[in-house]
């Protein structure tokens, strides 16, 4: 019997179709902060915009070569060595199988092995507790609450910021 392989590989231009369709999804975009909806014009803008920027790291979650979402690191600091993490599982049918946490301890490695970065940080709302139980069994470490930090359809929002360090990944 074959071992399911998951991979994160450098996001693509031929990506841009599944990441408008899942961003699209709204049983996916419930917490995100996109200008609704994607289109491909500007989608392919920003891939275009940002294809070589060396602020972020944007990739594509593979399982058994079947894209299924994106994962990536924003804000990319070399100086005080931090960067934003991300990640939306795209495909409905692939999400509770234990993917988006494979592929983001690959995206961690990445982050602290290849980019020699020493704090990892996320911020998520208040309300998303399918993503704070993936952040918690990865080891990250909730910081503290931003209280009113967006406001969606003129609803204010609290979210939480966690952070994961370089020398607690190496435990």
């Amino acid at each position: 019997m074959q071992e399911d392989r998951i991979i994160i590989r450098k996001f693509e231009e031929h990506d841009i179709d599944n990441k408008i369709k899942w961003i699209n999804d709204s049983n996916n975009n419930k917490y995100l902060h996109y200008d609704l909806p994607l289109e491909y014009e500007k989608t392919l803008n920003w891939f275009n915009n940002n294809k070589n920027n060396e602020n972020r790291y944007d990739a594509i979650i593979e399982f058994n070569n079947i894209p299924v979402g994106v994962i990536g690191l924003l804000n990319i600091d070399y100086k005080n060595k931090k960067a934003e993490y991300y990640i939306t599982m795209g495909e409905h049918q692939y999400k509770g199988k234990g993917i988006a946490y494979q592929s983001s301890k690959e995206l961690l490695k990445y982050a602290f092995n290849e980019l020699k970065l020493n704090k990892v940080y996320l911020y998520t709302e208040v309300e998303n507790i399918i993503a704070q139980r993936l952040f918690d069994k990865l080891g990250f470490i909730k910081e503290g609450t931003l209280k009113e930090d967006l406001i969606i359809n003129n609803e204010k929002k609290d979210r939480y910021i966690y952070a994961i360090f370089r020398n607690e990944w190496n435990k």
